[in-house]
């Protein structure tokens, strides 16, 4: 909520002190969002969001709407401020060209030396500017990338293209798997080279595999788009067609070697350290010293090789699969790669077959699409302006205030689980006690200082942004690692535990209305953000997070008997949501994809609604809107869930997001729990409220 309303609430507060001799007012929840012909324990989604979901529409061109999206569209407004204030500053002469540190723009506080304020407005509003251009990329058409297909062209044989892979990955990030440095799970304080599977065209590797008729008409749709490419590169419909299917085929075989999503859950699954010389053994037509050259990778001897199954079948598969079948798959990643940096008729034809899986009526305005890049190009430069115009430190202790309040109730709900052990409570709360709250932003503002973007080709500045991440996370290989980091930008309407480090991280983008109001009731505050955060700590305790140790290395620290009872309401979770559907009555949820963060949901409501009852204690319990704390504490839960969705959204969420749909989020978590049923009344045998036998508890 922006600061001039907030103010304008406060002043009509104090213009009106006769409300105080009526019924409270609402502070933080609108009564109109409610359904109030619905019961709550019938279906609180309908309850709480009814009213919301009958007036409300998605826009042409969003996959769905809700309180994220009006949130992340509030925070796109300010940061379109910044980019295009940036944009407007004089731009450099030619003394000063490419080098931005030594132009002098003004604007942003400075905050770290190496990277100074006015060379970052600079580079955002260089990188702006070539990406809302629109003139000069319909004059380059496809130009800026005719090198890299020519390149690709002139693969002739196997032993070319294995000396090609590493080259083309760094050009453009072609090569059919990734490579990189990341946490080493079993040892938090160092990095290590991680190879994974990857390279596919489509969201979810079923889609290439099962023969319903939803999946044989994405493969279908994926032909027609990748021969469109093709046509628009020079091809005639034939040869394009011809391509297509043959990227299509290598693919599907691709697919067939690859980890489910649910299998890769399993953090020990996919933690294969070996040495580099046996896994070039094991993959004997990859050059990885070539590969890893050219990356700008230092020497090491070590890798973490998370799928090799996979390996050893794209391994096969480069030898054996026809030159001209890897030539086509190249060439169509090469340009679905750029596509967004390309003339109209290519970001048109990505966003076509885009829609297949968002239902999205049409694009969003190029400001608005440039804007939001520029944000992920340069995201903590933009972040500074960000927080200085919307983000307090007052904002920032109330949050930390808030995580220690939930810190002090998940502490008194490890301590008396009946069901864990000793040994694994003290494992637990050791666990807790080392959690480190990120909250707003970060400490120390990341050195753009190395980054040169130049007004002229967006393709260009694109690359130069690759690499400069490409040689920073290659450069902290074998060093210290700055636990500073973070994996989100200021401006992120989102929040992430990171097992690897045990820190909870919570950007300003997201603490704000409607998940935290300074002017709404505690209860709305922790059923939104408390809830949130909760959330977040319940990923350390959820059935990945709970095989991290508190140093956050991957150990296992629970007894044979608790982790089988953890296991036990687990599955009663993985149950629960299998039983819920999407759209038709066939397409459902996958309880086994969404266990972490449905465990997180009900354990973060669970945490989130002991801390408030603690925040009330010795205040005044009045009831607002007719409402206790208790029932709107569930109601600020329910709010920040209000989700419409497009069917092709909604089928593709289930098939590839961890996170269960908004409907689900609320009446999923909120059946299990003994409080919501006090809270409202509820009765055995209402839809709100499961079977005992069912009944899902954690905390």
């Amino acid at each position: 909520m922006s600061r001039s309303r907030l103010a304008l609430l406060a002043f009509l507060a104090s213009a009106a002190p006769l409300a105080a001799q009526g019924p409270a007012r609402s502070r933080g929840l609108d009564p109109a969002n409610l359904d109030t012909t619905c019961a709550p324990c019938a279906d609180f989604n309908q309850f709480a969001n009814g009213g919301w979901l009958k007036r409300s529409t998605i826009p042409a061109a969003y996959s769905r709407w809700g309180a994220f999206n009006e949130l992340a569209d509030k925070n796109e407004g300010v940061l379109r401020q910044i980019v295009e204030a940036a944009a407007a500053q004089p731009k450099p002469d030619a003394r000063t060209a490419g080098r931005p540190d030594r132009q002098a723009v003004r604007t942003v506080p400075v905050v770290d030396a190496k990277s100074s304020p006015q060379a970052n407005v600079q580079r955002i509003g260089a990188f702006y500017r070539s990406c809302i251009d629109s003139v000069a990329l319909e004059t380059a058409g496809y130009t800026p990338i005719k090198p890299l297909l020519a390149r690709i062209d002139g693969i002739k044989t196997h032993q070319d293209l294995a000396r090609a892979l590493g080259p083309l990955e760094a050009e453009a990030g072609l090569a059919p798997f990734g490579a990189g440095p990341g946490p080493d799970a079993k040892n938090s304080n160092a990095l290590i080279v991680s190879a994974s599977q990857g390279g596919l065209g489509l969201p979810d590797r079923d889609l290439y595999l099962k023969d319903d008729a939803r999946s044989k008409g994405v493969r279908e749709a994926f032909v027609a788009h990748a021969a469109k490419y093709f046509e628009l590169t020079g091809a005639d419909a034939a040869t394009a067609k011809a391509d297509a299917e043959r990227v299509l085929a290598v693919e599907t075989k691709m697919a067939e070697a690859s980890m489910s999503r649910v299998a890769m859950r399993d953090p020990n699954a996919v933690y294969n350290k070996m040495s580099l010389a046996d896994f070039q053994k094991m993959t004997p037509h990859i050059d990885w010293a070539g590969y890893f050259k050219a990356q700008g990778a230092p020497a090491f001897t070590e890798v973490n090789v998370r799928q090799p199954a996979y390996f050893r079948a794209i391994d096969s598969l480069l030898a054996t699969e026809p030159v001209e079948t890897w030539r086509a798959y190249l060439r169509y990643h090469a340009i679905d790669a750029s596509a967004g940096a390309l003339s109209s008729a290519f970001v048109n034809e990505a966003f076509r077959f885009g829609a297949t899986f968002s239902g999205a009526k049409e694009q969003q305005p190029r400001a608005k699409r440039c804007t939001n890049t520029t944000n992920g190009a340069l995201g903590e430069a933009v972040g500074q302006e960000y927080v200085r115009r919307t983000f307090t430190e007052k904002d920032k202790q109330r949050a930390l205030a808030m995580v220690e309040n939930l810190r002090a109730a998940l502490r008194d709900k490890i301590t008396t689980a009946a069901w864990m052990s000793d040994s694994t409570k003290q494992q637990a709360l050791a666990k807790l006690a080392a959690f480190t709250p990120k909250i707003g932003y970060p400490d120390k503002w990341r050195d753009y200082s190395a980054l040169d973007v130049q007004d002229g080709p967006y393709l260009a500045n694109l690359k130069r942004v690759q690499d400069f991440n490409r040689a920073r996370n290659w450069a902290k290989l074998g060093k210290p690692i700055d636990k500073t980091e973070w994996s989100m930008t200021p401006p992120t309407v989102n929040a992430y535990y990171n097992p690897s480090w045990n820190e909870i991280v919570f950007p300003a983008g997201i603490l704000q209305s409607p998940f935290y109001d300074p002017n709404a009731d505690d209860a709305v505050n922790y059923g939104a953000m408390g809830a949130v955060i909760g959330h977040e700590m319940s990923h350390g305790f959820d059935d990945q997070g709970r095989q991290y140790d508190a140093k956050g290395n991957l150990r296992d620290w629970w007894t044979a008997a608790d982790a089988a009872k953890y296991k036990a309401e687990a599955q009663k979770v993985v149950d629960q949501f299998n039983g819920y559907t999407v759209v038709d009555s066939v397409t459902k949820v996958n309880g086994q994809l969404t266990l972490g963060e449905n465990i997180a949901d009900l354990g973060g409501l669970t945490i989130a609604y002991a801390a408030m009852q603690k925040a009330y204690e010795g205040k005044s319990r009045e009831k607002i809107d007719g409402f206790t704390p208790e029932q709107r504490f569930f109601l600020g839960w329910a709010q920040v869930w209000r989700t419409l969705q497009r069917d092709e959204a909604a089928r593709n969420q289930v098939q590839t997001d961890p996170h269960s749909p908004g409907m689900w989020r609320v009446n999923g978590p909120l059946s299990n729990m003994p409080e919501f049923r006090a809270a409202f009344g509820c009765k055995e045998g209402d839809k709100m409220v499961r079977p005992a036998a069912l009944r899902a508890q954690i905390w």
